[in-house]
């Protein structure tokens, strides 16, 4: 799948922001002039297609006409409201304030709001060239460097430095394991930070590294990246369902957990094969009823 890009958002941003708009004037009994429900969505399509032909004049056409028609709506709900009932509804309140700030913003401002329904999101720099950027939030691994069992999985909003987050991992991977680590192999990412009792060794890094056993462990910093993968594919860590700050530091945790839970069924299919086999048709017994009960 194509990343999108900053500028892709926008298009579907001010869609969605009319959509919860006429959304919530119908729950609360507010008639709006008109509500675009045909117009809008073609705007849309017409914005996308213009983009893809590199037509970029007559997409910033289609995108202000499209950014025009949710200002109507808004300023509308805001004539048919007053102040004081507008305090008194609280969800309608939020979507207003939404609906203003991603109105207000700038291609060139910082703190910008990218998602409606998620307003934690973030933009993150990847620097690929097959993927320039990711939205989400920030979230640290560490793992061990031989058997790449997950130690700590934290979240990280706001986008920090790579290089601030390494305290935070490492304090957490001492807590649930107590064992203080005393080497450290971490990307160039984290360059010009230093933790105190614990030696860093950077990718490609040449000086101190002088034995055979450095030499392998550093090489075996680049097996985190499957990990990662692996968290993102099998797991929920590329497509988080729960909601806010707290639910993004959940999620962390749980993916950390279930990557463990299915390397441990691994090692036992493969050590002990009438074991993990049991161990695999109970859990797919247990599934299996507990969707026919919920059905």
């Amino acid at each position: 799948m194509k990343p999108k890009r900053p500028q892709e958002v926008v298009q579907k941003l001010y869609e969605k922001c009319r959509r919860e708009l006429v959304k919530l004037a119908g729950q609360h009994g507010l008639p709006l002039r008109q509500n675009y429900n045909k117009k809008a969505p073609l705007l849309l399509v017409q914005s996308h297609r213009y983009h893809h032909a590199k037509q970029m004049k007559r997409k910033q056409k289609a995108l202000k006409q499209l950014k025009t028609l949710v200002g109507r709506v808004y300023r509308d709900i805001l004539r048919q409201l007053p102040q004081q009932e507008l305090a008194a509804q609280r969800g309608l309140q939020d979507a207003l304030a939404k609906t203003q700030r991603i109105l207000n913003q700038k291609h060139t401002d910082k703190n910008k709001l990218y998602s409606f329904h998620a307003p934690e999101v973030e933009c993150i720099s990847k620097g690929k060239a097959h993927k320039k950027y990711e939205f989400g939030v920030k979230v640290g691994i560490t793992v061990t460097n031989k058997s790449n069992f997950v130690l700590g999985a934290r979240s990280f909003p706001g986008n920090p430095y790579d290089g601030d987050t390494l305290y935070s991992c490492l304090e957490q991977a001492e807590i649930l394991s107590g064992t203080r680590a005393k080497e450290a192999f971490v990307d160039l990412g984290y360059r010009g930070r230093e933790i105190p009792g614990v030696t860093l060794y950077k990718s490609r890094q040449k000086r101190g590294v002088h034995t055979r056993r450095l030499k392998t462990a550093l090489k075996r910093r680049n097996a985190i990246e499957p990990v990662i993968g692996h968290m993102k594919n099998d797991g929920l860590l590329s497509r988080n369902y729960l909601k806010g700050q707290l639910g993004d530091a959940m999620n962390a945790v749980l993916c950390a957990a279930g990557h463990n839970m299915r390397l441990i069924l691994r090692r036992l299919r493969i050590f002990w094969p009438e074991i993990g086999e049991a161990i695999c048709r109970f859990l797919q017994n247990k599934t299996v009823q507990e969707s026919v009960y919920v059905s």
